[in-house]
């Protein structure tokens, strides 16, 4: 069989393993995408771009794309269901991006297709089911079958952008390790006929957490927390759930995605290992809620397309400046990690739910509201 080459093959053409093939495409370094796919998604699904990720879009000259689909959310609401408790204005930040842009994945993904079929227009392969991979000394072999037949690509490094779970980091042996938290949710988009514009709000009932976040094309979703796992979630399980805690009447508003989660904390134990690297969900995951994963992702992108260009530069400093991206993201994912599980427990049922809506005042009607500015945008993570 003929090995094509590339210097880097990426196996997953999401949003993570997308923006990684624009970074190294950018920086002149040849690398080629694997995606089992035939397009990208067709529904919502991650939505939630925090200005961290903004700024490094900005960096790459493709920022404006997103503006023009997102909605900008300058505003977060607390609500016990009764009351709003106080609010966090993130427009207090400086900078161009003091907002949180709510994009639905189908927007995402096809930006940055078009960005990285710009720039490298042969790079992407689709319907691509990756089956085996095989490492030397000089290079590392990926197998890969398209249209019922076998191909094989060979690179000086694979990188996994395939998700939790990864076949690429599953075959290299790389262990996996982590958590399967209690917590479960049921979410959904439908038509906006609240009153809160482009705000956010996070709901407190005693019951246990609603979200509420505006989407383009006056949608919003809605995310709220269930005492289990629902199997096959239906429209009208969350409408009753929104209706029983805070009274928001759904019935019969135009709905287009609804799903059901759990949530998972696992990391892998190394990011790389001899030529195979790991990025993204591939290499960690963390609760969604608070909107943080794919925001990792991207960072980890950066800092990875990075680190391969200065051993490009200085190939004898590879294992040093590899173990530096691993550091340097571990350190980012454990600090988003203890962010996001503070973000799960605040929204759990409670037995007592004055003792949370005193601590939620307390937070947002005091100097703590800095802080809590900074958990909710992502900010001085790296």
């Amino acid at each position: 069989m003929k090995k094509n080459k590339s210097e880097i093959t990426i196996v997953g053409g999401g949003p993570v393993g997308l923006f990684l093939g624009i970074c190294l495409s950018q920086q002149g370094i040849d690398c080629t995408i694997l995606e089992k796919r035939a397009e990208p998604v067709q529904d919502s699904r991650s939505l939630g771009i925090h200005p961290v990720s903004l700024e490094l879009f900005e960096k790459s000259g493709f920022v404006n794309e997103f503006l023009e689909k997102g909605i900008s959310i300058i505003k977060g609401l607390a609500h016990d269901g009764d009351r709003i408790l106080g609010s966090i204005d993130f427009d207090q930040f400086e900078g161009p991006f003091n907002f949180i842009l709510a994009c639905p994945q189908f927007y995402t993904e096809r930006i940055l297709l078009a960005k990285f079929q710009e720039l490298n227009p042969d790079g992407l392969i689709t319907e691509a089911t990756v089956r085996r991979i095989k490492q030397s000394d000089q290079e590392v072999s990926c197998w890969y079958l398209k249209a019922g037949k076998e191909n094989c690509i060979a690179s000086k490094y694979i990188i996994g952008c395939d998700g939790k779970n990864s076949l690429v980091r599953k075959e290299s042996g790389i262990l996996y390790e982590g958590k399967q938290y209690p917590d479960t949710y049921i979410m959904g988009d439908f038509d906006d006929n609240t009153s809160y514009g482009n705000q956010a709000v996070v709901f407190l009932p005693k019951q246990g957490l609603i979200e509420s976040f505006p989407l383009p094309d006056n949608m919003r979703r809605w995310v709220v927390k269930t005492d289990s796992y629902i199997d096959s979630p239906t429209p009208s399980i969350l409408v009753e759930l929104v209706q029983q805690r805070i009274g928001a009447d759904l019935k019969g508003l135009k709905k287009t995605m609804i799903s059901s989660f759990g949530v998972q904390n696992f990391s892998a134990e190394n990011y790389f290992k001899d030529r195979v690297i790991l990025c993204g969900d591939a290499a960690h995951v963390v609760s969604p809620i608070g909107g943080q994963g794919m925001n990792l992702g991207w960072i980890g992108a950066w800092l990875l397309a990075k680190a391969l260009f200065k051993i490009k530069m200085n190939p004898e400093k590879e294992t040093e400046l590899l173990s530096d991206y691993q550091k340097q993201q571990k350190k980012i994912v454990k600090k988003a990690s203890r962010r996001a599980e503070w973000n799960m427990i605040m929204g759990r049922k409670q037995l007592f739910p004055f003792l949370r809506t005193t601590m939620v005042q307390l937070i947002l009607k005091t100097p703590l509201k800095k802080v809590a500015l900074k958990i909710f945008t992502m900010k001085n993570l790296y």
